[in-house]
């Protein structure tokens, strides 16, 4: 399935029927009067979060979404029917914004929750309306109104609690397929990883906790540069980071600093979200050079105030258990 995590959508809902013109004339009522009903309210369009959805793909081919118009009314005062309200389903965690003004209209992060994003138009006056002493046969009615039409901005911003970020070839991808489920591509090159790819890690509770990995990062990526300024969104919701990197890289502080920066540049908070630095592919490296090498990063993320730094290594699944425990500690969970 293809990700799409922007499109742009106008919506417009529906116009209020027309009001009219009618006579009440029955057998023995002598005075029957004006009896033009009103007309009917257009139908309004709402959003609503769909836990079913994990992309905006369905918005790539269908742009436009139109409600229905209410019915004008009828005689002996019959009001027209109102149309029924257009649902859009969207999946949860759409940020929705006015594309003109790019003012946010809402952010429907739960299942069910609902956004009004166009009203309807009010249905038009029947000539009942204007009966009066010195109008006994009005034959004034009024038009129902349009109704509104916004040009809107939908983002999606993945649900997750932790966001793996890093270089490209770190071992992001590696690292969710054994923690989870999830079974993203994998393989030797940078940029493996072109969309974010989402796994729920059993907590020690039982429940779920959703790991979200970003694709690589780098230098400039905030600034537009590869693929991770269209994605840094997705852990902006994210309570936790991990932030992996590869012990084997020629310069590994390096490294560490070009993601810190682009964080710093990226702004949204992402770089005063708690994170834990920890070194990947650590079978490659001696014992020796290991514990150099973590004492060096140590210094480096003690010295801006962050977590202890941990050693493991996806592909060999070792330390993957303590990496675990000190993600379930910062995020408040006790292990059982």
């Amino acid at each position: 399935m293809q990700f799409i995590d922007q499109a742009r959508v106008t919506v417009k809902a529906g116009r209020g029927g027309d009001g009219i013109v009618a006579f009440r004339r029955e057998k023995y009522v002598p005075a029957g009067g004006p009896s033009g009903g009103d007309g009917g309210r257009g139908a309004d369009v709402l959003l609503v979060a769909d836990a079913n959805l994990q992309t905006l793909l369905d918005f790539k081919y269908k742009r436009q979404f139109l409600a229905v118009d209410g019915r004008r009314g009828g005689p002996n005062r019959c009001t027209g029917a109102s149309g029924n309200h257009l649902v859009i389903k969207v999946p949860c965690g759409t940020v929705v914004r006015d594309a003109r003004t790019s003012i946010l209209l809402g952010d429907l992060t739960d299942a069910g929750e609902e956004l009004l994003v166009a009203f309807g138009g009010r249905g038009g006056l029947g000539n009942a309306h204007y009966l009066s002493n010195r109008n006994r046969a009005p034959e004034k009615f009024t038009e129902g109104r349009e109704g509104e039409e916004w040009l809107l901005q939908l983002e999606l911003k993945l649900l997750a609690e932790v966001g793996i970020i890093g270089l490209p070839n770190a071992g992001k991808s590696t690292l969710i397929s054994v923690l989870s489920a999830a079974r993203p591509k994998i393989a030797d090159y940078p940029f493996t990883t072109l969309v974010p790819n989402l796994g729920v890690v059993r907590r020690p509770s039982g429940d779920g906790t959703v790991f979200a990995d970003i694709p690589g990062l780098i230098a400039g990526a905030a600034q537009g540069a590869g693929l991770g300024h269209d994605f840094l969104r997705h852990i902006e919701r994210t309570r936790l980071l991990i932030h992996l990197i590869d012990s084997s890289a020629e310069d590994v502080v390096a490294d560490l600093n070009v993601v810190e920066g682009e964080l710093t540049a990226y702004g949204h908070g992402l770089d005063q979200r708690p994170r834990l630095v920890v070194l990947n592919k650590i079978e490659l490296l001696d014992p020796a050079s290991l514990e150099e090498l973590v004492e060096k990063v140590s210094q480096q993320v003690q010295a801006r105030g962050g977590l202890p730094v941990l050693a493991v290594s996806a592909a060999a699944s070792k330390n993957l258990p303590q990496l675990l425990a000190a993600v379930w500690q910062q995020l408040g969970i006790v292990q059982l």
